[in-house]
């Protein structure tokens, strides 16, 4: 069923440029979840940042954009499914590459939990309202399988359900946000423009789960071997899904602080925040309830992109020596990372399975398993912005600016790793830190140790930059 991926440039036995651009920008847009910042990413944001929500996704955005800017200078000459780890480790020491590897793995597999946990907890709501009981274990297993299934079997299927998805949920949403807008008349909500109750601290609390909403998308570069196109295709992915899911939130942001002004609930409270801001545009239940089922397959599209990401990253792991070969193989027909498919599946479901089974709601699981996962999202922009420098630099072409930008995005990156360690948050997120530490620690560990007894990692890193510009 399975067999080691060829060394053909650019192909490593997946398939090779079945993805068209479109469908490449859907794997960054679906890991970025557009729906599901309305419903979760902005009433956290906004119970740190009140009225500047809005200006905390606009700063969001930017610094997303900066982060993105250094992503490019190694995309629009690489194309490999190695994402980020491909190319720290072709411009930094090996052990950067392995760092950075894991940082990702900790990061799109924190995501798929804390937004299959989002699956869970919006399926209840949804089956709730209609009065049908539901079972969180089963929903979670159920999502998660799927989008497993999706992955293990076609990567083309998977990313065309994705774009699909998404632009039905993200063009509801947008009515029902001009539609709040329009109700109120255009005016500007000088709370919101002035900023009212914001300071400093509220800011950069804010600014960690704003940027937290939109990581992933980077994502589209593990696609590498499977893009259309990928050097001209995958740099467009990046710049442009951060820029328009970021907007998307602005817009969003600024609609839902506007709806919910002289609701009954707050923002921050509201278990279907999207449903108060349908009746604020005066649209019928039935918006509502078409919304509902967006965001439930929203969220869906991102356990599935999570997964096929985590996927990759393992795969090339696997195939330098990181990881235990196995990984590295391909399926016969599918030619598809099978192993790691099914791997980053059972590592998304673990930790919100023992969670649930413990007792611990969706909604704090989404929280606990968010935050670790930024951990390793800003970890790897780190390196990256970095990277990007040297990278220049050794092809003679560093430019002030590109320093300005570097320096720049890792001035944000650092301010929003501060703003999850300080002040120090409530039990137990200030354990989140150290449980980042130790299994960023203890994989680092386990891929040198194996390397070193088949050190194909450091022989085969410059392999990764197999497709280069002229």
């Amino acid at each position: 069923m399975e067999r080691p991926a060829d060394r053909t440039p650019g192909s490593y036995g997946l398939k090779k440029a079945v993805l068209s651009s479109n469908e490449t920008l859907a794997q960054s847009i679906a890991l970025i979840a557009p729906t599901a910042g309305p419903l979760l990413a902005i009433p956290f944001v906004y119970a740190s940042a009140g009225s500047g929500t809005w200006l905390t996704f606009l700063i969001a955005t930017i610094t997303i954009f900066l982060v993105a800017l250094n992503v490019n200078q190694f995309a629009r000459i690489s194309a490999s499914p190695g994402s980020l780890y491909s190319y720290i480790s072709s411009h930094m020491h090996p052990i950067a590459g392995m760092l950075a590897a894991w940082a990702l793995l900790i990061a799109y597999i924190g995501t798929a939990t804390a937004i299959a946990a989002g699956l869970t907890n919006y399926t209840n709501v949804v089956l709730s309202i209609l009065g049908i009981k539901s079972f969180p274990l089963i929903v979670a297993a159920a999502g998660v399988g799927l989008a497993v299934w999706l992955a293990y079997r076609d990567v083309t299927i998977s990313a065309r359900l994705m774009l699909g998805l998404e632009i039905i949920s993200v063009l509801l949403i947008s009515v029902v946000a001009i539609g709040v807008l329009v109700r109120h008349g255009l005016h500007p909500d000088m709370d919101q423009l002035t900023l009212k109750g914001m300071t400093p601290a509220k800011l950069r609390m804010g600014l960690v789960l704003a940027i937290f909403a939109l990581v992933g998308f980077e994502s589209a570069t593990s696609l590498g071997s499977e893009a259309k196109d990928p050097l001209r295709n995958i740099p467009r992915a990046v710049t442009w899904s951060g820029v328009l899911a970021g907007l998307f939130f602005v817009l969003c942001a600024y609609a839902e602080v506007l709806g919910f002004r002289g609701s009954a609930e707050t923002l921050e409270n509201s278990p279907a925040p999207l449903h108060v801001m349908a009746r604020s545009a005066g649209m019928p239940a039935l918006i509502g309830i078409a919304i509902d089922m967006g965001a439930l397959v929203s969220f869906f599209s991102c356990v599935l992109a999570c997964i096929t990401a985590g996927a990759r990253v393992l795969f090339l792991m696997g195939q330098k020596g990181a990881l235990h070969s196995r990984l590295g193989q391909v399926h016969t027909s599918n030619r598809t990372p099978h192993r790691a498919v099914v791997v980053s599946g059972m590592a998304a479901f673990l930790p919100l399975g023992v969670l649930t089974c413990l007792g611990i709601g969706t909604s704090e699981i989404y929280g606990l398993t968010g935050t670790l996962a930024t951990f390793g999202f800003l970890t790897a922009y780190v390196l990256v912005s970095i990277a990007a420098p040297i990278f220049l630099r050794a092809q003679g072409r560093l430019m002030v600016r590109d320093v300005v930008v570097s320096a720049l995005a890792l001035f944000a990156m650092i301010v929003a790793f501060l703003g999850n360690v300080y002040p120090l948050p409530p039990a137990p997120y200030n354990y989140l830190p150290y449980i980042y530490v130790a299994l960023l620690s203890i994989g680092l560990t386990w891929s040198v140790v194996l390397n070193a007894r088949t050190p194909a990692f450091a022989e085969n890193a410059d392999a990764d930059l197999d497709t280069v510009a002229d």
